[in-house]
Formats: C-alpha cells, sequence, structure tokens
C-alpha cells in the first residue's frame, strides 16, 4: 500500500459536494486504480464465456461484439422475463435516497454514482428507455436513456465498485435489493465479455480443481498434514484427519483460504482440534474442497453449478450431512438462493449433533449447518474442556461479515462462542454491527490490490468503528466468520487501526480447547508465547 495517501490525508479528500454536471452528464473515470484487472481470455475460453480477448479498460476500444447493444438488450429481457424480482426493483424505486449514505463507497469517496440509488439508476436508466412505453416517448424527461458504450463503461466501473453486501437493502421502505441489481449488471456485462479476472479466475479453478486457489488434491492434503504438524508441535497430541473416506457421517466444507493462507490456516487448525476433541465423525474432501462460491459474482447458473458440487461429494461419500466452515458468500448462496436454485438436499439427512442429540431444524431443507451454531451447540451443552486465560493476551470485537450476518441471521452464535473463549470482549458501535454492519470493502470479488484506493476508501467505515473500540478499549483483534473477510480485513486494519490483527474465531476456540493427552501449552496457534510463557 506504498501508493496509496496516509489515512487522514485520504479522509479529508472525501467530499461530499455534488458535481457541477448532471450525473448524466459526468463522464465517467476509467484510468488506472479505478478498475480491476480484466479477465484473462483463457478463462473465458476454458469456462465458455462470451468474447475471450486481451483488452485494457484504459483504452478507447473495449473490443466489443459488433452487435452488443443487441445482446445486453435480448439479456436484459430474457433476465426481466425470468426473475419478476428484477422487474419489480426496476418499476418500484420512488428515489426517496433513503439508501444514499448507507454504503460504505460513497461513504469513503462522496461519489454520488456510489449511492445505491444512482448505481442502480445506471441499470435503471437502460430500464426505462428500452422497455418502457414512457420512456421511449418522453427520454430524458423520464430520466431514460440509451445504451451507449459510455453507459457500458460506467457500468463496469461502477457495478464493480458494490461489493453487494445489501446494508443499502437493510433501509430501503420497499426492500429493494440492490445487491440483485448488481448482479444482473455483471451478468449483463458477460454477455460482452467484460468482466474481472479477481472473480473469473477462481471460478475457472473451482470448476477445475473444486478450489478457488486450483490447488490439486495432493497439494490439499500435503497442506493439511503441514497444519497437523504445527498442532502437534503445540499441543504433542498428533491429529488423524480423515480424507476422502467413504462412510462417515460428516463431510466437513471450508473456504480454500482457510487452507491456504494466513490468518485463515490457523482457523482451520481450530477447526481440526475442535473435532478431534469431540471425536467428531467426518471426513474432508478434495474434490469439494471449497465452501465458498465465486459464482454468486458470475451468474446464477455458475452459482448453482459450483453450489452442487458439495452436496454432489457429500452423496458419494455418503455422509449424512454436512458441516460448513466459515465462510460469507457461501452461507449467502445456501441460505437465499439455494432451495429455488439446486433445490433441497433430499439425499441427505436432517442434521443433529452427534455429541448433544440438538436438531438443527433451520437446516432441514439445506442439511448444511454453520460450525460456528454447531459450536456454539457444544457449549451450551458444556461439552467442551476449555481455558479462556490462554486468550488473556486477546483484547476482541466481532465483524459481522454481510453475508452471514444480512442474509441468514448468523448474529448471536458467533458472540457466543467468543465470549466462552475470550474474556476481554468488546463491541463496536451499535450502529455498525449486527444486520447494520459495514462491509469490508473487498467482497463479492473486489479482494484485489489494483483498486486498493477504492477499497480502502470503502473501509473507512469498518475501519472507523475499529479505531474507536481500540481507542476506548485497547483492542488488539478483530474476529470474523468469512474467509474473504480475514483477507481483506488486514490492509484495512493496518491501514485505519494500525495495531489490530485479524483471526477467525475458532482460531480463539483452538487456542482455549484443552485436548485430552495433549502437553502444557506454551504458545498459542501463532506461535506466540501464551500469557505468562514469555520467558
Amino acid at each position: 500500500m506504498a501508493d496509496l495517501p496516509k489515512a487522514d490525508e485520504l479522509f479529508k479528500s472525501i467530499n461530499y459536494t455534488p458535481p457541477s454536471t448532471g450525473w448524466m452528464d459526468t463522464p465517467v473515470d476509467t484510468s488506472p486504480g479505478n478498475w480491476c484487472y480484466p479477465a484473462k481470455a483463457e478463462k473465458l475460453e476454458y469456462l465458455g464465456m462470451p468474447n475471450p480477448r486481451e483488452w485494457n479498460p484504459a483504452d478507447v476500444d473495449w473490443k466489443l461484439p459488433e452487435n452488443w447493444q443487441e445482446i445486453v438488450k435480448e439479456g436484459f429481457r430474457e433476465r426481466l422475463d425470468k426473475y419478476r424480482s428484477l422487474k419489480v426493483f426496476m418499476d418500484i424505486c420512488v428515489r426517496c435516497g433513503a439508501c444514499a449514505d448507507k454504503c460504505h463507497f460513497f461513504i469513503g469517496s462522496g461519489d454520488p454514482k456510489n449511492m445505491p440509488v444512482l448505481r442502480a439508476e445506471l441499470m435503471r436508466s437502460i430500464y426505462r428507455g428500452e422497455f418502457t412505453l414512457a420512456g421511449k416517448i418522453l427520454s430524458t424527461l423520464t430520466g431514460s436513456r440509451v445504451m451507449t458504450e459510455d453507459v457500458l463503461k460506467e457500468w463496469f466501473i461502477y457495478f464493480y465498485q458494490c461489493t453487494e453486501c445489501r446494508r443499502c437493502s437493510l433501509y430501503c421502505p420497499y426492500g429493494i435489493d440492490t445487491a440483485e441489481v448488481t448482479m444482473m449488471a455483471r451478468e449483463l456485462l458477460h454477455l460482452c465479455g467484460v468482466n474481472i479476472n479477481w472473480i473469473l479466475e477462481p471460478v475457472s479453478n473451482c470448476n477445475r480443481t473444486g478450489n478457488h486457489l486450483g490447488i490439486q488434491p495432493h497439494a490439499f492434503k500435503d497442506i493439511v498434514d503441514f497444519m497437523v504438524d504445527d498442532i502437534e508441535e503445540i499441543t504433542g497430541k498428533r491429529l488423524n484427519v480423515p480424507m476422502n473416506e467413504k462412510g462417515h457421517e460428516v463431510i466437513f466444507i471450508t473456504p480454500s483460504g482457510d487452507v491456504f493462507a494466513d490468518p485463515g490456516i490457523y482457523t482451520f487448525m481450530g477447526y481440526l482440534m475442535l473435532f478431534d476433541h469431540i471425536g467428531l465423525d467426518y471426513t474432508l474432501s478434495t474434490y469439494a474442497s471449497e465452501g465458498g462460491n465465486f459464482g454468486l459474482f458470475t451468474s446464477a447458473d455458475m452459482m448453482k453449478k459450483l453450489n452442487a458440487k458439495m452436496y454432489a461429494e457429500a452423496d458419494r461419500l455418503g455422509a449424512k450431512w454436512i458441516l460448513g466452515g466459515e465462510c460469507g458468500h457461501m452461507w449467502r448462496v445456501i441460505n437465499q438462493y439455494m432451495d429455488t436454485m439446486n433445490g433441497p438436499a433430499n439425499n441427505l439427512e436432517v442434521p443433529v449433533n452427534p455429541i448433544t442429540g440438538t436438531v438443527f431444524e433451520n437446516a432441514r431443507q439445506t442439511k448444511m449447518v454453520h460450525i460456528t451454531e454447531f459450536t456454539a451447540d457444544l457449549m451450551k451443552h458444556n461439552k467442551l474442556k476449555l481455558d479462556p486465560s490462554r486468550n488473556d493476551h486477546i483484547r476482541a470485537t466481532f465483524h459481522d461479515s454481510c453475508n452471514p450476518a444480512r442474509a441468514m441471521g448468523l448474529m448471536d452464535e458467533p458472540r457466543y462462542v467468543i465470549k466462552n473463549v475470550v474474556k476481554n470482549f468488546f463491541e463496536m458501535p451499535e450502529q455498525t454491527i449486527r444486520e447494520q454492519t459495514f462491509c469490508c470493502a473487498g467482497g463479492s470479488g473486489l479482494n484485489t490490490d489494483e483498486i486498493m484506493e477504492i477499497r480502502m476508501r470503502g473501509g473507512l467505515p469498518r475501519g472507523n468503528a475499529l479505531k474507536a473500540v481500540q481507542e476506548q478499549h485497547d483492542v488488539n483483534m478483530l474476529s470474523c466468520i468469512c474467509a474473504i473477510d480475514r483477507a481483506t480485513l488486514p490492509p484495512l486494519a493496518n491501514y485505519w487501526a494500525p495495531g489490530v490483527d485479524v483471526c477467525g474465531v475458532h482460531e480463539l476456540v483452538g487456542n482455549a480447547l484443552i485436548l485430552d493427552g495433549e502437553k502444557e501449552r506454551e504458545t498459542d496457534l501463532r506461535f506466540n508465547p501464551l500469557p505468562g510463557k514469555e520467558g
């Protein structure tokens, strides 16, 4: 982040004064730093997606298909016919502005086109011009316009400055889901081959190897073995981790970021320690080695396909139900779309905690339980041996990841787990947590370095709330239940609240767990000395 302005300079540069020109007449800035790198041609070719080519958004010519306007128009028409919600969202907005100041990208930039109401208007104006009689007759008097290359470029810039977090939708009096408007706009851009690599490469990898990072089965196993080695060094106990084994009750699926990257690996170590501690009858899979679903940011068809692989693998291995790790978009797909997209998973059983006997009725359709629900249930029934003092060096707060919080209402369980393993826990300001939570500003495929200033601007509201508890309570750890957050929040925290680290909830659980037969612990899962063991 060497090229970024200092945090206080960036903060002072935010200007909420509207431009002197109307929004339709204000040109879009396509200079580098305002867009993510385009998808590589070979990734589009592999996925069978339209118009694979090398192109640069800073160039005048984006190498669009000759009939690209007709492609967009027909794609728009098809989606209006297929998704009743899209037509409703196009028609019912009264531009009340209730959402205007709720978007983290608008708060951090002051750009009116980052107001959710105006970002959606970029698409809604084309809808009125192409598909309504009043728009065709009265033209700009109704806020309608025609599809031009400048409009397409505007879509590309601003619909990739939306993380589909749905905070704006929380405040909309009509319940308009602006995230779904973004999803539809991106689908239309895909039809012309206008897309970003940070989404399409993970999709391509997941389609090929079963995970976003392209980790091959043998490499996945090797990485897990390395973590088992570290757990043995810390605890003195060697864990057995079943992999691709048939006949186990549970298949555990988590984001590949937890397997590959710091700090997610410590969360994964916490999972493995928990499963050993309770004797869970489970297996991992190297073929469904990804819980995340970047299909959510690509198209409904891709989302459906990538979601189905987890259920196909559960069926192949003969598992009764699925236990899912700490992820964001995996849980939005599962809870918000799966039932109408893939249908109920009738080949599996309603999940039952084999340790407590709890029936997870909320997972009756999906047959998939979130790891914090599972662990909270174990704690409620006193099934875990814990030593919270091992986390006494941690003063924690919790970031409600957008998708688990707003798409599935998972807000109390993570806090319950944290409070059972950490003595010092502090909430960020009320208007920035739970269903009102602010986004990490790097979700929906925007976790890429070439737009780092945009990300840091979008991360201002979360960073400001984090800095508040850092100053008031000496908070030094931001915990979360999303692998994307564990990747995006460290640079955000380092920028807006230096000195705060980021962790998954089950890293804290792993620190506190007392495993049967373990040696006296000297360090936490990061090999930092435990309190009182500094010597």
